[in-house]
């Protein structure tokens, strides 16, 4: 296994890496809508938290050799259901058809005070 890092996508808050190489996948940590000059959270609108937590995403994938035409999986967390349609709407100016497999679900906590965090897994 092989640690992936890049200035361009926020430090890990935790023992982590921002993504793994392994057997010709790289596995993309859990990103969030947090500016990786400042480390400060983008904006409270949801739509401006999926498009910086996507832009982090593809920071990692590139630092690999990948790209979101490569991403065969991804998990996306959202703290209200109701900014479901809002998460869809962004990820798929992100995501290119076929769209990956994916989950999408609800969850009462973020590590910290986030609408929306996402993870992939891409073919390098």
């Amino acid at each position: 296994m092989e640690e992936v890092n890049t200035n361009q996508a926020p430090d890990a808050i935790g023992p982590y890496s921002q993504g793994t190489l392994n057997d010709g996948r790289v596995y993309v940590s859990g990103q969030g809508p947090v500016d990786p000059d400042s480390g400060e959270i983008v904006s409270d609108d949801v739509a401006e938290q999926t498009a910086r937590t996507l832009e982090n995403v593809a920071a990692i994938l590139d630092a690999a050799g990948s790209s979101f035409d490569d991403v065969v999986h991804a998990n996306v967390y959202v703290t209200d259901m109701d900014d479901y349609k809002t998460v869809n709407e962004v990820y798929a100016e992100y995501m290119t058809e076929p769209y990956p497999a994916r989950a999408a679900m609800e969850v009462s906590r973020l590590p910290i005070e986030i609408a929306v965090e996402i993870e992939v897994v891409a073919s390098v």
